[in-house]
């Protein structure tokens, strides 16, 4: 078994507040106003969720409103409970743990710097309390550019977050599998490959050997279904709670769709992984709910072998037919 190196969390979070841009500079009568509305809508969301998804709670949590430094540290803090639970040094043993501890730790900061301009929302399982973080400069910003009502698009995005904090209410053994998996990931002796380049060809397909891919696959099964269960309960709750949906949709739709450098260097990276996992997962989730309604889908929660394999993620028949019988 490989050890888990130490990573400097203070320098990553340092790095990466250091970093990142705070965004657009408001009033402080307009923060206040922007902030109570988003925590108006996070409450919203839950009888909201509660109905569509018909999963029995949500885990037990807190709401924070927060600007994009201040995410940075709250992600810094995950990660090295994360790390801890992986089994990993929480202090450096000697100069050289603290050298390379110090360099992983940049290197966080620096991907953590980036993400906290694009994310809007995220449940957060993994800190010692959990906690619904909403990141009030993206939506503002994401609102504005998209021009969406802000009272429909705030409740918009508190509802994906909000399902996922049912997801791990209903299912609070879905925590330790996740760390388990990324443990089992991590275990794996990392190799260097070179398969042959193709127009698909990411960073990690470079960096993982075939044991580490295999996991990663069964990683992104799990979260495929999360996101994509989570895109369809948004949608579920239909106009007459979010009267401007379709226009949000069609204008958030697109939003992802981007092209230009910035896809190019997302699919070098790996990270359109996150895009096939919200249309993947949406796809699987409304071919299961077609044949054994919501509650039958809600079975992928009951334990980990039923959740569906990456194979299963794009033949919804096939989980139907080995779940359901």
């Amino acid at each position: 078994m490989e050890e888990i190196g130490f990573i400097d969390w203070e320098r990553a979070r340092n790095v990466g507040r250091g970093l990142v841009p705070v965004g657009k500079q408001l009033p402080a009568e307009e923060i206040a106003e922007l902030v109570a509305s988003i925590k108006q809508a996070a409450a919203a969301a839950t009888e909201h969720v509660a109905e569509v998804t018909q999963l029995s709670k949500g885990a037990d949590s807190i709401v924070l409103v927060l600007d994009r430094a201040n995410w940075i540290s709250a992600c810094a803090a995950s990660g090295e409970a994360i790390m801890g639970a992986l089994g990993a040094d929480a202090v450096a043993k000697n100069r050289l743990d603290q050298f390379v501890g110090a360099s992983r730790g940049v290197q966080v900061g620096v991907a953590l710097s980036a993400v906290s301009t694009r994310i809007l929302g995220q449940f957060d399982p993994f800190a010692e309390q959990a906690r619904l973080l909403l990141i009030a400069p993206n939506i503002y910003q994401v609102e504005h550019e998209m021009m969406v009502n802000p009272e429909d698009f705030h409740l918009w995005v508190c509802l994906q977050e909000e399902t996922h904090r049912f997801q791990f209410g209903h299912a609070p053994w879905l925590r330790g599998h996740i760390i388990s998996l990324i443990q089992a990931m991590l275990n794996e002796e990392s190799g260097i490959t070179w398969p042959k380049a193709s127009k698909g060809t990411s960073i990690l397909d470079v960096v993982l050997n075939p044991e580490q891919r295999t996991i990663l696959d069964t990683i992104s099964a799990v979260m495929s279904l999360m996101e994509g269960y989570a895109d369809v309960m948004m949608d579920r709750v239909g106009t007459a709670v979010v009267p401007t949906l379709p226009i949000i949709r069609r204008a958030f739709e697109a939003r992802r769709d981007r092209r230009g450098w910035a896809a190019v260097i997302g699919k070098f990276l790996g990270n359109d992984l996150k895009l096939a996992q919200y249309r993947d997962g949406a796809a699987f989730c409304r071919g299961v709910i077609e044949q054994v309604s919501v509650s039958g889908l809600n079975a992928a929660f009951s334990s980990a072998d039923s959740l569906p394999t990456m194979a299963e993620i794009h033949d919804p028949d096939a989980w139907v037919k080995r779940v359901h019988g």
